[in-house]
C-alpha cells in the first residue's frame, strides 16, 4: 500500500480523535450549596461535579466533612471515578469534605479523588489578629491538612497560571486584582516578608468550561472579582461570558456593585446563570431582571441542580 496514503489515513483518523476529545461536553451537578432538596443536607458551602465522556472533575468538597458525601449517596452519584479535584480557595466551607470522600471512594478506585489542584498561596498560613491558626477544612493548620491529604494518597498541583486540567476546562489560576481589589470576608493575616498583612485570599481561582456557546465560569465564592476572572478566561480565548454558576460573593453587595457587574455581564453576553451559596438570592434577581433573562436560564442552585451537556437547566425538587 502507498506509503502516503497511509499517511494520510493516519493523520486523518488523529485528528478524529483529537476532535472527539476536545468535544467532550459536561454535565454539571450540584452536590453542596445552602438550598437542600428533599433528602440532601444544604450549608453555607459548594460543590458540583463536571462530568464528560472523557473526564470528569469534582470542584470543591462542602464545609461539614460529611455534606457532599451524604448527598451522592442521596442523588445517586458515584465519584469513583472521579480523579481530579479542583479547591477554589483555602476556606473550610469548599475543603472541608476532601479527606471524607477520598477516604470513601479510594477502594473502589486507588487514584479516586487523588489530584487535586490548588492555585499558589494556598498552604499559606492564615491566621487571626490575636494569632488563632485557620487553616483548610477542620485543620488550624495548613500543613497538617497538607500532610493529612498527602497521607492518604493524594496528589497537590499548585497553579500558577491558567492551566487546562481537561479537555475544555481551564483553571484561572490567582487572577490578578484589575478591576475588583477583593471580595470578600475580613479578619484573617498572613505573614508577607515578616509583616503580618490582611488576607485577601490571592489563592482564589475559578474553573472555566469553554462550551460552544462561550465561557461557563464556575467560582466557589470569586473572591478575586467575578470581571477579573472572566477577563483571565477571555485571555486564553476571547469568547463570550457566556454562563456563570457557583458562588459571586454578591450576597452583601450594594447597588453600584450589581450595576456594574451586570452591566459587565450584559457586554459580555450571558445568556445562562446558577447562582449558588454565597451569590445572594436576591443580588442573582437583580442581575437577571437587568439583563432581561427569562426564568428558564437563571436558577438559584440547590443540592441536584443540573446543567446538561445542551447548556439547560434541570431544576432541583425544590427549585
Amino acid at each position: 500500500m502507498n506509503s502516503s496514503f497511509i499517511r494520510v489515513v493516519a493523520l486523518t483518523l488523529c485528528a478524529m480523535f483529537s476532535a472527539l476529545g476536545q468535544s467532550a461536553p459536561y454535565q454539571i451537578t450540584v452536590l453542596a450549596t445552602n438550598i437542600s432538596d428533599y433528602g440532601g443536607v444544604g450549608e453555607w458551602s459548594f460543590a458540583a461535579l463536571f462530568e464528560g465522556e472523557q473526564d470528569a472533575v469534582l470542584f470543591d468538597t462542602g464545609f461539614k466533612e460529611d455534606t457532599v458525601l451524604h448527598n451522592v449517596l442521596h442523588l445517586g452519584v458515584d465519584l469513583s471515578g472521579v480523579e481530579k479535584v479542583v479547591l477554589s480557595h483555602f476556606h473550610s466551607d469548599h475543603t472541608g469534605g476532601l479527606l471524607i470522600l477520598r477516604k470513601h471512594f479510594r477502594p473502589a478506585n486507588e487514584a479516586a479523588l487523588s489530584q487535586v489542584y490548588v492555585a499558589a498561596g494556598f498552604f499559606d498560613q492564615r491566621a487571626t489578629a490575636t494569632g488563632v491558626k485557620v487553616g483548610p477544612g477542620a485543620f488550624a493548620s495548613a500543613q497538617d491538612f497538607k500532610a493529612a491529604a498527602e497521607a492518604l494518597g493524594i496528589r497537590f498541583t499548585v497553579v500558577t497560571e491558567p492551566t487546562e486540567i481537561a479537555p475544555k476546562l481551564w483553571l484561572t489560576g490567582p487572577v490578578p486584582r484589575v478591576e475588583e481589589h477583593y471580595n470578600g470576608p475580613a479578619g484573617l493575616f498572613i505573614n508577607q516578608d515578616g509583616a503580618s498583612v490582611p488576607d485577601i485570599i490571592m489563592d482564589d481561582q475559578s474553573l472555566g468550561y469553554l462550551t460552544d456557546k462561550g465561557w461557563l465560569m464556575t467560582s466557589g465564592c470569586g473572591h478575586s472579582g467575578l470581571i477579573n476572572t472572566g477577563k483571565v478566561l477571555q485571555s486564553i480565548k476571547d469568547e463570550p461570558i457566556y454562563s456563570i454558576v457557583g458562588g459571586f460573593h454578591l450576597w452583601q453587595a450594594d447597588n453600584e456593585t450589581l450595576d456594574r457587574t451586570a452591566s459587565w455581564l450584559e457586554e459580555q453576553g450571558l445568556g445562562l446563570m446558577m447562582g449558588g451559596h454565597c451569590t445572594g438570592i436576591a443580588a442573582a434577581e437583580t442581575i437577571a431582571s437587568q439583563l432581561k433573562l427569562p426564568r428558564s436560564q437563571i436558577s438559584h442552585a440547590a443540592i441536584g441542580s443540573v446543567i446538561t451537556s445542551e447548556l439547560t437547566i434541570i431544576r432541583s425538587s425544590v427549585e
